[in-house]
């Protein structure tokens, strides 16, 4: 059996809290940004967490995490 790796571009997108939970970066703030209020990129500033339903797919990619 091969060995088991970890997906690095997964590693670099997301992190493990110690309650378990990941946490992820907001998307839609990385250009285009003079058309967006200034409310919305302060409201996409902050990190938060992945859903329940996705974090099956993180587990697989993130296997020691």
């Amino acid at each position: 059996m091969p060995k088991m790796k970890t997906k690095k571009s997964a590693a670099k997108r997301f992190r493990v809290r110690p309650g378990g939970t990941v946490k992820r970066g907001q998307a839609f703030k990385r250009h285009i940004l003079t058309k967006k209020s200034t409310k919305r990129k302060r409201q996409l500033r902050g990190a938060t967490d992945v859903h329940a339903t996705n974090m099956g797919h993180i587990a697989q990619m993130m296997p020691f995490a």
